[in-house]
């Protein structure tokens, strides 16, 4: 899969060719980190959302420390895209965060080429999950820090060596709620996959 010029609308790739790639990409992290926001706000459609409202029966399994103030929460899945130029279409699903959900991961995963892995600085555990099943299912993935008006800002390094992760996986700071700065995450991951061998780039 040649992804050159990619990242530059109506790049040298376009329309010139007529074909159009696709690909999956998960939106995964632990709950309340972000994942619908990144969706919505970057998606070209109206995104499809499967939020449901928290009720106090879910108190005890939804683990509401640092995220007090949320009031719904994905249940299935989010579904969104986006076109990053004339001939390269990313289809975004956003996984459910709460681990009573974690049973509809592997369905998800079949046949994504990539990940981003959304970070909430303040509960860095939140996360630890999300990574183990990249690795487990030999998805590449980005460590994207989402920025809360609360969150410290510390060195990726830092972060890299509190979540364990190899040199070679980017971690990029953003900011869910912007359009623009989640389209960035996206693509450092295209870039993130085109470094990697072409075997890494073939639909599995």
């Amino acid at each position: 899969m040649d992804f050159k010029g990619f990242d530059r609308p109506g790049g040298p790739a376009s329309a010139a060719t007529g074909d159009t790639r696709s690909v999956k990409v998960m939106i995964a992290g632990g709950f309340g980190t972000g994942k619908t926001t990144m969706v919505r706000s970057v998606s070209d459609i109206k995104p499809l959302t499967t939020e449901e409202t928290l009720t106090q029966a879910s108190a005890d399994v939804d683990h509401l420390i640092g995220v007090a103030d949320k009031t719904q929460t994905t249940v299935s899945l989010d579904f969104g895209k986006i076109s990053l130029n004339d001939t390269l279409m990313l289809y975004l699903f956003g996984t459910p965060g709460q681990e009573r959900f974690w049973f509809l991961w592997n369905g998800l995963f079949k046949g994504a080429l990539g990940a981003i892995v959304l970070v909430d600085t303040r509960r860095l555990a939140s996360s630890f999950r999300a990574i183990e099943e990249m690795e487990r299912q030999q998805v590449p993935f980005v460590i994207a820090l989402n920025v809360f008006p609360d969150s410290q800002n510390f060195p990726a390094e830092e972060i890299r060596d509190a979540l364990d992760i190899p040199e070679r996986t980017p971690v990029v700071t953003f900011d869910a709620r912007d359009r623009a700065s989640s389209r960035d995450v996206l693509v450092t991951l295209i870039r993130h996959l085109r470094e990697r061998s072409a075997v890494a780039l073939e639909p599995r």
